[in-house]
């Protein structure tokens, strides 16, 4: 028996107020809030197919085969979508990135967030946004926000429950970003390792920190006065 879903499209997101560190490693639980403006230039199409001649899951991105260490994250969300519905069939994942993967252009955020979209969808779920960003995040903790058009803000919350990303502005005004792709090469340090060593070894973490709470409540004062 096969169940596949139509292909999904998700964008990528680029922070203005950047999450940088988790409380809970394995829910991806944020140490702070933080707030993007979802992108229409940059973005990835996702089609899941539920296969039982399948041995094992197989994750492709732009026709070629991913090794273990991103079919890993992929299968986080396909877990949990297969004990919702209690199906034990593994996946074909078939992922089209419209922006250079692994290059700080947030292709994991559009690529986990298209991933959810389809998984639910090729296992029979109808999610809300709120559902949908809950799942993204278990995948990337930015995909949470690619969910929502527009400007959204990725509530850390308390548990796995109520941390997700909420629209704030469907940023319909004057405002977007110009980007010039210089190096289009997968960056040597992922955003996960990165943020494990800020935490561990950064004696401005803690200021950061601070500071972070005070430009969030001043970037939505200015997102809503269009400023």
């Amino acid at each position: 028996m096969t169940k596949q879903s139509k292909w999904v499209r998700a964008y990528t997101n680029i922070a203005f107020i950047k999450y940088w560190g988790k409380e809970n490693e394995e829910l991806i639980l944020p140490k702070n809030n933080s707030l993007s403006l979802t992108l229409d230039a940059f973005y990835t199409d996702t089609q899941v197919t539920f296969d039982e001649s399948l041995p094992e899951d197989v994750l492709y991105i732009d026709g070629e085969k991913q090794d273990t260490k991103a079919l890993n994250k992929a299968k986080v969300i396909l877990d949990i979508v297969r004990k919702e519905v209690g199906l034990t069939t593994h996946a074909k994942i078939e992922s089209k990135n419209y922006v250079p993967t692994a290059a700080g252009l947030a292709s994991s955020a559009s690529g986990l967030a298209a991933l959810a979209g389809a998984a639910s969808s090729a296992a029979g779920l109808t999610l809300s946004d709120r559902e949908l960003s809950r799942l993204a995040r278990r995948g990337s903790g930015s995909a949470s926000r690619s969910i929502s058009p527009g400007f959204a803000e990725w509530e850390k919350g308390t548990s796995d429950l109520d941390s997700v990303a909420v629209p704030i502005d469907d940023a319909n005004w004057d405002i977007g970003m110009i980007f010039i792709i210089v190096e289009d090469g997968r960056k040597e340090v992922s955003s996960t390792e990165g943020m494990r060593r800020v935490v561990e070894t950064s004696p401005y973490y803690e200021g950061w920190m601070s500071s972070a709470k005070e430009d969030l409540a001043d970037i939505k004062k200015a997102i809503k006065a269009q400023d």
